[in-house]
């Protein structure tokens, strides 16, 4: 095993005296395929990522060079959070959790290339990782490794070995095209001879794609039936720069969003509050085509939405913009989604260029900006400092009145940053507050979410589910409570655990494969508060 795993065995050995050195090595390496890649969408778009393949192995290099912000210690909590948080201090998103994320990207692709690799990941930051020592066993079981308190990565560059000749090269292609994260697997036999076409198995089961002996005619049927709920999610390039762009994710407008609105479980207050400024947008609408010459309410479709994690904010802005176009107040409806990530590039000039190009993608539609406190750095030279202000300033003008932006957030740190930044009170003063919902609820979205892929819980299976959320809700940490997502995440152990014992026992009759048993309700796992560390 230890040759085999000789390319991640000999990164993993690499300190921050002996990296760049290792690195320019492989080089010259006539085994190892590498290459050098500015960015990595979507986590990664602001670093450079080294990619070293042979035919068993490959290892991610992504290079943080911290440009932006000055050098730091930051607590990274065991669990490989998305944010991190210090008394006292903005939230983070953690630059580990994007490698760990990106990592888990390449290996999806890599899958659904049919290609087995073993992949590990090398973060290399300028951060000044205090309490490196205790989170390195954690990083490990994660595969990475961080090399911290480095100085000057923006002035290193390591040399690469791109000989298209070399094996490494089509694992090079296949973890940089997105194609592959939409590739279905094909269809596989009853008869399961090995690992590999059980797995095969499986993923054809939770994509619907599995083969039932007995019903033929019915898989024709299937895809077919399918095909109009599952639409995909649009998006577009934003060119921060001749070298760097990143994609904005567009959703498209809804049919009957007032029906959709209706459906949400819970956000009572908002429905009302929705129906209140909608209301108000037909009235000045109508009131413009009766009297032209009198003076019409003004209106202000800017919003803030404040709340936690799987609260449904993204949901709502969904519906908010195709309301707005549905009473005419917005041409076309559709969301163009973005954050800090968004407009932060590399060079003086990407944020107001970046900043434009969505405005203009967003245009007669939503531009919904998710964890908008994060552009207010605690440094006075923050380019998300830029963005807010750059913002005001489009806002200020009243030709731009096809649009509504949406700030998301966390409530305390966005209420922050409106009282640092008064400009933005006055403009945007429709506050939307989503609150966490309750047990009663999370069992109402888990329903509803079962009955999309027309499952049943068995009333032991119910029973046991019922009782295991509602201990979660109990001992949950409010600050990393997932809300609907938490169910969501759920439902899809379920689901796996659920494909895996129907494809194992091959339950007699069609209907068996949608009947979810006790069995296939594993235990929750429920972030808990932990003590900080590191400090």
């Amino acid at each position: 095993m230890r040759n085999l795993n000789r390319l991640i065995n000999d990164f993993r050995n690499q300190t921050y005296l002996t990296i760049w050195k290792h690195m320019n090595a492989m080089a010259v390496n006539y085994a190892v395929y590498s290459n050098r890649i500015k960015g990595f969408a979507p986590y990664l778009y602001n670093c450079d990522i080294y990619i070293y393949a042979d035919s068993i192995n490959m290892v991610v290099v992504c290079v943080d060079s911290n440009k932006h912000r000055q050098k730091q210690c930051y607590d990274e909590t065991q669990n490989i959070d998305m944010m991190i948080y210090e008394p006292g201090c903005e939230p983070r998103e953690s630059t580990v959790w994007k490698l760990k994320e990106t990592m888990e990207i390449m290996k999806g692709r890599l899958e659904n290339a049919l290609a087995s690799l073993n992949v590990y990941g090398i973060l290399i930051t300028e951060d000044a990782i205090n309490n490196a020592f205790e989170l390195e066993d954690d990083w490990e079981k994660n595969h990475i490794k961080v090399i911290s308190n480095c100085s000057h990565l923006n002035l290193r560059k390591a040399g690469v070995n791109d000989d298209d000749d070399l094996a490494g090269k089509v694992y090079f292609d296949i973890v940089n095209d997105e194609k592959l994260d939409l590739k279905r697997t094909k269809k596989v036999k009853s008869e399961y001879g090995d690992d590999e076409e059980f797995e095969k198995a499986v993923r054809d089961f939770i994509n619907g794609t599995y083969d039932y002996d007995e019903v033929d005619e019915e898989e024709e049927e299937e895809p077919a039936k399918e095909e109009p709920e599952a639409t995909p999610k649009q998006s577009e390039t934003i060119d921060q720069n001749l070298g760097l762009s990143v994609n904005v994710k567009v959703l498209p407008p809804i049919d009957n969003p007032r029906e959709e609105l209706d459906k949400l479980v819970g956000c009572d207050d908002i429905k009302h509050r929705m129906d209140e400024l909608v209301a108000l947008t037909c009235y000045n609408r109508a009131m413009q085509e009766m009297f032209p010459n009198s003076k019409q309410h003004e209106v202000s479709l800017h919003s803030i939405f404040l709340g936690r994690p799987g609260t449904g904010k993204t949901t709502v802005c969904k519906i908010f913009g195709s309301l707005l176009h549905y009473t005419g107040a917005l041409s076309k409806g559709h969301v163009v989604v973005c954050d800090r990530g968004t407009f932060i590039g590399t060079l003086w000039g990407d944020e107001e260029r970046s900043l434009r190009q969505v405005i203009e993608k967003a245009m007669g539609g939503v531009l919904m900006i998710d964890e908008a406190y994060l552009l207010n750095g605690k440094n006075e030279n923050d380019p998300g400092k830029l963005v807010i202000q750059l913002l005001m300033n489009i806002l200020a003008d009243e030709t731009q009145r096809d649009i509504a932006i949406v700030l998301c957030g966390y409530k305390d740190q966005m209420l922050k940053l409106l009282d640092m930044n008064p400009g933005l009170q006055s403009r945007f003063p429709n506050k939307f507050e989503f609150q966490d919902f309750s047990v009663n609820e999370l069992l109402e979205i888990t329903k509803s979410r079962i009955k999309d892929y027309e499952y049943q819980f068995t009333d032991g299976a119910w029973e046991k589910y019922r009782n295991m959320m509602a201990q979660a809700y109990q001992v949950r940490d409010p600050q990393t409570w997932g809300n609907a997502r938490f169910v969501a995440n759920q439902l899809e152990r379920i689901y796996i655990q659920h494909a895996t014992r129907c494809v194992i026992e091959q339950p007699e009759g069609k209907q068996n494969w949608r009947l979810i048993t006790p069995e296939d309700v594993v235990p929750i796992e429920v972030p808990r508060q932990k003590a900080k560390i590191g400090f």
